[in-house]
């Protein structure tokens, strides 16, 4: 048995019957009528992703990293991330990430080193996001996709970068998850 299965093997939480709310290319809605941990009844809604969400670093051989920055329609505001997108869950993350930081960024990446594997939000998703990191930069060509038209690329130290999840200037979950997690781990991926 995986860890998986004995986890709801093993779940406190009691699942009575599961209703479709919403489903589109991207997500799936659902409102689970449950028995919680302390016995009560009671309904639970469920966003499933249909895809798993990739975001890498790139860092150049001088310490500087490139960010994107685009309105974002959820929030109705511009949001600082790291270039980022959603991958098939068949299709390889690697593939992903390497795509989506030429596609945003116009870098193509010679190194591409998983950082981290995280939930971004995991009180009413099941998503999953992963971070990598790009060395070995060289130039690419920018594609943007429509939704992405108004996305400008930065270029800083990633010192500044930092300062900026500090400051709350950066907010994506995925973004600020990445960019500490590298600061922590600077000397063993990028001086060791």
């Amino acid at each position: 048995m995986t860890d998986n299965e004995d986890d709801k093997k093993n779940s406190p939480w009691k699942t009575l019957s599961t209703q479709p709310v919403y489903n589109n290319a991207w997500i799936k809605v659902e409102e689970h009528q449950v028995i919680n941990p302390g016995g009560t009844k009671g309904i639970y809604g469920k966003v499933s992703f249909k895809n798993q969400a990739v975001g890498i670093i790139p860092v150049d051989g001088e310490g500087n990293v490139w960010l994107v920055g685009q309105f974002r329609y959820t929030l109705n505001q511009w949001s600082w991330e790291i270039p980022m997108g959603g991958s098939p869950k068949a299709e390889d993350k690697i593939k992903t990430a390497r795509r989506e930081l030429e596609e945003e960024t116009g870098l193509k990446a010679g190194e591409v080193t998983e950082l981290l594997h995280l939930h971004p939000s995991n009180s009413i998703t099941d998503e999953q996001g992963y971070v990598y990191l790009a060395t070995d930069l060289s130039e690419g060509l920018q594609q943007l996709e429509d939704t992405e038209k108004d996305i400008q690329v930065k270029k800083l130290a990633f010192d500044d970068a930092v300062k900026m999840v500090q400051s709350g200037e950066i907010t994506d979950a995925i973004s600020v998850a990445g960019i500490l997690y590298l600061a922590l781990n600077w000397n063993q991926y990028i001086n060791g």
